[in-house]
């Protein structure tokens, strides 16, 4: 079974269904033939950012654009880190 994907629009008329026409969760899960933890998690977003709910395209937030470019940045630190922890011995036995 392939996943759908929803349009920006599609995902904030499911939520205005719900917040601003009175119709419940239920019946809009029902007559959009989805699964309710999905149109609670859809409000949820809504409500917490509407400006920057629903992005897609693959498009991120920008705060999690910004932690994915760090956790990058942190692994690359620790390869480093690691291999010079693998080469000071080497180096203190050529000193001597």
């Amino acid at each position: 079974m392939t996943r759908r994907k929803f349009s920006r629009e599609f995902k904030l008329e499911a939520v205005k269904l719900v917040t601003e026409r009175g119709v419940t969760v239920a019946q809009a899960c029902r007559d959009l033939e989805l699964a309710e933890s999905v149109l609670r998690r859809w409000m949820r977003e809504a409500t917490a950012a509407p400006a920057t709910a629903f992005p897609g395209n693959g498009q991120r937030r920008a705060d999690l654009a910004e932690i994915a470019a760090l956790k990058k940045e942190v692994a690359k630190l620790r390869a480093e880190r690691d291999i010079l922890k693998k080469a000071a011995p080497f180096f203190a036995r050529e000193a001597t």
